[in-house]
């Protein structure tokens, strides 16, 4: 399989796996609403929430501490990948930051956030460099493995460490990998709450407009 085929499949798992997660916590509960004469009377209402997002501590680019709290009163579109991402990140990194100028005045109510998958590389200094050359707005956040670990958990994303095998078949070296990871960002409410997701292939003015629509 090709690395961008199995990018693909990731991207497509990762739609699925939050369509589902979205979806299972929505519980049907009938209600009663029997009259006071006893006539008969009931609906259903959808209880609960996605399961998607929750508290992080993490480190910003400039090396401060900063948690899910900082942002509150915000919303969060928030998109993981890594500062070594050959193609995939850079696209969605550039979509982003199209959508929110589209956003024009609007966008001052969105805070773009890109959390690192690759912490052992991507040092507050390596992210403060990347992400300046797609947005000034853009937060970069990185943290210990463990903390990447949790808050991955947290927004359901995937990644994995991927040795890059030499092509004269010589041992690779440890700083020789790539990370596979799910492509989506999400838009998150004020106050943390899971508003909606965006896979890859839409544009900045789709993007736009789905945002636009929750301000």
């Amino acid at each position: 399989m090709t690395r961008q085929r199995l990018i693909i499949l990731i991207a497509a798992l990762a739609v699925a796996a939050i369509i589902g997660l979205a979806l299972a916590p929505k519980v049907d509960r009938l209600v009663d609403n029997t009259g006071p004469n006893g006539e008969a009377g009931a609906n259903v209402q959808s209880v609960g929430k996605p399961r998607v997002g929750g508290p992080f501590t993490l480190v910003d680019q400039t090396g401060k501490t900063v948690t899910d709290k900082d942002f509150q009163g915000k919303y969060m579109l928030i998109y993981f990948g890594f500062t070594f991402c050959p193609d995939v990140c850079p696209t969605e990194l550039q979509v982003i930051s199209g959508a929110l100028e589209k956003l024009g005045d609007k966008a001052a109510n969105v805070q773009p956030i890109f959390v690192s998958v690759d912490p052992d590389r991507d040092t507050p200094e390596v992210l403060a460099k990347y992400v300046k050359q797609f947005d000034p707005r853009l937060i970069g956040l990185t943290g210990s493995a463990e903390q990447i670990a949790a808050v991955a958990k947290a927004y359901r994303v995937f990644y994995e460490k991927v040795k890059e095998q030499p092509a004269d078949g010589s041992k690779a070296a440890d700083a020789d990998y790539t990370v596979d990871h799910s492509s989506v960002a999400y838009l998150m409410g004020p106050n943390g709450e899971f508003l909606t997701f965006f896979p890859p292939g839409v544009s900045p003015d789709q993007m736009a407009e789905k945002i636009a629509s929750y301000l």
